[in-house]
């Protein structure tokens, strides 16, 4: 059996692990002094990009409802 990397369910996993990176990355930088307002920003927009792409994948690999 080949393992591919590219199943959904994988690039799930990958996505939370990024988003999480994220959380702690934009925790420590917001805790600097000066922040970095600019850098804040694009990684907050980067992480609320990733939620979606989330959403998304977990919307498509739930089960249908039956009509």
């Amino acid at each position: 059996m080949t393992f591919n990397l590219h199943f959904p369910e994988r690039q799930l996993i990958e996505l939370r692990i990024e988003h999480a990176d994220l959380d702690a990355w934009i925790d420590r930088l917001a805790g600097q002094m000066p922040v970095d307002q600019l850098m804040l920003q694009r990684l907050k927009k980067r992480r609320l990009a990733l939620r979606d792409a989330i959403a998304r994948l977990q919307a498509a690999l739930e089960p249908k409802e039956p009509a």
